[in-house]
């Protein structure tokens, strides 16, 4: 294998390019410690909510679901998440990086797991949407990592070569989603390791 063929880079957004900031977000409302406890489990750390990622279900109906893991704290959860700006944060680095791999002649995509929701809200954050060469946001199409559908869409859409492909993700169930067809990948733990792991490559 010729590693110096990498001709695009695929990024995950959150805890890549963005930070996904759920403590932070939580802590402004200053809700006492038993709620907050209540509110992480009924939400962020409960497997619906994957929904609003999946993008089949309005933002509306997510909330209602995810009220119903814990109804008395309900109207803390729509409070909470009226406007959910602030959940995802800017890291400065992502457009200049951006801009750096293309300027080496790569492509770059995104490839996340995301919702309408943090992008319409967290917008100031998702700037560098306009520098990438495409990708996909999972609740475009109804599908999330590590779903091998989520990649077979990935490279159809974009006419990719695996091989000549390289995905950073933070989660490592997502690189071996990736890595099943054949794409490169690098776990992701800081902008330093992961270029390192990219030279490495020829990138």
């Amino acid at each position: 294998m010729n590693y110096k063929m990498i001709k695009t880079v695929i990024f995950d957004i959150g805890n890549v390019l963005v930070d996904y900031s759920w403590r932070e977000f939580f802590d402004q409302f200053k809700l006492p410690p038993d709620i907050y406890e209540r509110l992480t489990r009924a939400t962020v750390l409960n497997e619906d909510w994957n929904e609003f990622d999946r993008g089949v279900l309005t933002t509306r109906q997510v909330l209602d679901l995810l009220k119903e893991n814990d109804p008395q704290i309900g109207d803390v959860i729509d409070r909470v998440f009226e406007n959910a700006n602030g959940l995802v944060t800017r890291r400065d680095y992502a457009i200049p990086w951006i801009k750096e791999l293309q300027a080496k002649g790569c492509r770059v995509l995104v490839l996340s797991n995301f919702s309408e929701k943090a992008l319409q809200d967290c917008a100031d954050a998702m700037d560098f949407l306009a520098y990438v060469d495409g990708g996909i946001l999972s609740y475009r199409e109804k599908v999330i990592k590590p779903m091998p559908e989520i990649y077979e869409r990935l490279i159809a859409q974009n006419d990719l070569i695996p091989q000549e492909c390289v995905f950073l993700d933070d989660l490592q169930q997502n690189l071996d989603g990736a890595a099943a067809f054949g794409i490169h990948t690098i776990l992701f733990r800081t902008k330093e390791q992961a270029e390192e792991e990219l030279r490495k490559l020829g990138v």
